[in-house]
Order: C-alpha cells, then structure tokens, then sequence
C-alpha cells in the first residue's frame, strides 16, 4: 500500500516528516493538548524521534496505532496528526488531535471526515470506533457533529495520569456513512 494522502478542502493528511518537528512539538508540548491523550509534553527529541518511527508506516496492520500529520494546504504547516489502528479487516479505531492555535475552526470535522470517507469508501470498512475522555467536550462534541454515534460508557475504566478515569465509546458504521452522504 502506498504512503496516505488525502486531500480536503483546506486539508491535507498526510505521512509525517522530520520537517514538522517544529509544529509537532508546539502542540504536543501544550498542556491543554496532552489533557485527555495517552500521551505526556513532548520535547523536541522525543518527537523526532516519534516522526522517524512514524514516517514511512502504512496504515493496514493489525493492531498496530499509525500517526499521520494534518496540515494546512495553504499555509503548509502542520495544524495536527490523527492515529489509525486497524482492528481486523473490517473495524478501525482513530483518534485525532488538533492544535490548540488550530482549534475551533472546523479542521477535526473535516480531517475526520476526510479521514471516514477514505476509509469507508476506499478501504472498504465495516465499522470505525473513537474512545474519548467523558471530560474532553471538544472531542465529543466534534464526533457527535460528524455523525458518530455514543454506544458505550466506560466508568472508571482506565488508569489515567494519576487518577481514574471514565471514557465514552463512539462508532460510525459504513451504512450510517452512506446514508450521510446521500
């Protein structure tokens, strides 16, 4: 399988370059960001060294998580990344994360999207699934602007930075997919 492109109409998803360091670490390193990700601030080593391992991966092995950066198309900067990780050949899991300078103008619904229509459409998917916080409105609300659908509710599930936490299970299935687009 080729390296991931999609293209959007403000958007681009892309594999990750040791170019985007920069943009990765500013978003990465924010607080607010990390809050709800199973991940921590990252430094500028850490990262690229993420990126390397991350670069040339494709997305179609079984249970393995593939990063791939969003970028801005007219400012080629990158704006997020979102995972990919293939549950079998027919359920996927993602998870995206945009940054905070990014935030609130529409860049998660359409990189989901993007990012739904690819998979249904062109991988051939059954099923997509996102797990977020019960805290983290912002996802939440995006997922359930897109067409996702709430089917679990996990208390206390997770051991999370400290504490335990409660998360919510959303899915999207193709046939709800191909009903939206008609």
């Amino acid at each position: 399988m080729e390296q991931l492109l999609l293209v959007t109409q403000r958007l681009k998803i892309r594999n990750l370059r040791l170019s985007d360091v920069n943009d990765f670490v500013q978003y990465r390193s924010n607080e607010e960001v990390v809050k709800y990700q199973g991940f921590d601030v990252m430094s500028k080593p850490l990262a690229a060294d993420f990126i390397l391992s991350q670069q040339d991966k494709q997305i179609g092995d079984i249970g393995e998580w593939v990063q791939f950066g969003i970028e801005c198309s007219m400012r080629h900067k990158l704006i997020g990344d979102c995972a990919i990780k293939f549950a079998d050949d027919s359920h996927a899991e993602i998870g995206i994360t945009i940054s905070h300078l990014e935030q609130q103008n529409g860049f998660g619904s359409e990189a989901m999207n993007g990012i739904l229509g690819y998979l249904f459409d062109v991988v051939g998917l059954h099923r997509i699934v996102e797990i977020t916080d019960v805290k983290n409105l912002a996802s939440i609300s995006m997922l359930e602007s897109v067409g996702f659908r709430r089917e679990g509710h996990f208390v206390e599930n997770v051991f999370f930075k400290g504490s335990w936490g409660s998360e919510y299970q959303y899915a999207f299935l193709k046939s709800e997919w191909d009903l939206k687009k008609s």
